[in-house]
């Protein structure tokens, strides 16, 4: 279950599709950015749509992690995503990289992706899997074509010092006014969230943007990411 701030209460939705209001769209380029926990945010959105029958393919403008999985697919082969289309629902395309990850696809191969009939979901940049993730000087990577942006940030956070649980906590402190020996607060997450160097960098008025809370599943942190959606004036999933 997902739970999508509406104002100053939440409302329980049923799935991904339905708390970012894509429905049945086909012309959907979403971008995840933030903290560990997009891959997995993503997959979920890409079986949502396979469940509707509509098929799906799953990217990254950066690098992520290229599984053992007759899903993925590292060369440019057109014939070979329709098999895998036809026959999963869902591909992961890339190039190879090293240490087990994939790159971006050359760009006339991500081009060709972006030009598909059917929804293409973006991982926009790294995280190293930590729960709070500040964008370097190059992130994070969104496309042209880009229709959505969501930012995960993860509630394990909260009370562990920024230098242990953020990527580029130097960053951090610096937008929060903080030290990285500081230790992460609700409002902490929520000012990240909402800051045009955080959560909102290279972020289009014209795009939806909607911060994702992930980790809430253990005791207090539910209620801690509640609260942390009602601090920040952007729209709140939590899950």
């Amino acid at each position: 279950m997902i739970l999508k701030k509406e104002g100053g209460t939440y409302r329980a939705c049923f799935s991904l599709l339905e708390a970012l209001d894509l429905g049945e769209r086909r012309d959907v380029r979403v971008c995840a950015a933030g903290a560990g926990g997009k891959t997995t945010l993503l997959k979920r959105l890409a079986s949502e749509y396979k469940e509707r029958g509509i098929p799906a393919v799953v990217t990254t403008t950066t690098r992520m992690y290229a599984e053992d999985d007759p899903r993925f697919l590292l060369e440019p082969s057109p014939a070979k995503m329709r098999e895998i289309l036809e026959r999963e629902g869902v591909v992961f395309l890339g190039k190879k990289d090293r240490n087990g990850k994939m790159k971006a696809p050359g760009k006339e191969w991500m081009q060709d992706i972006l030009d598909l009939p059917f929804p293409v979901l973006i991982e926009a940049d790294g995280s190293r899997r930590l729960p709070v993730k500040v964008p370097g000087e190059a992130e994070p990577v969104f496309p042209e074509e880009t229709t959505h942006v969501v930012y995960v940030y993860g509630m394990s956070a909260l009370g562990r010092s920024l230098e242990e649980i953020c990527f580029r906590p130097e960053r951090a402190a610096a937008l929060l006014g903080r030290r990285k020996e500081s230790l992460v607060e609700e409002a902490d997450i929520a000012r990240l969230a909402e800051h045009p160097l955080g959560g909102r960098k290279s972020v289009r008025d014209a795009w939806p943007f909607t911060v994702v809370l992930t980790q809430a599943d253990r005791p207090g942190r539910l209620e801690a990411a509640e609260r942390i959606g009602l601090l920040t004036g952007e729209q709140v999933l939590i899950c």
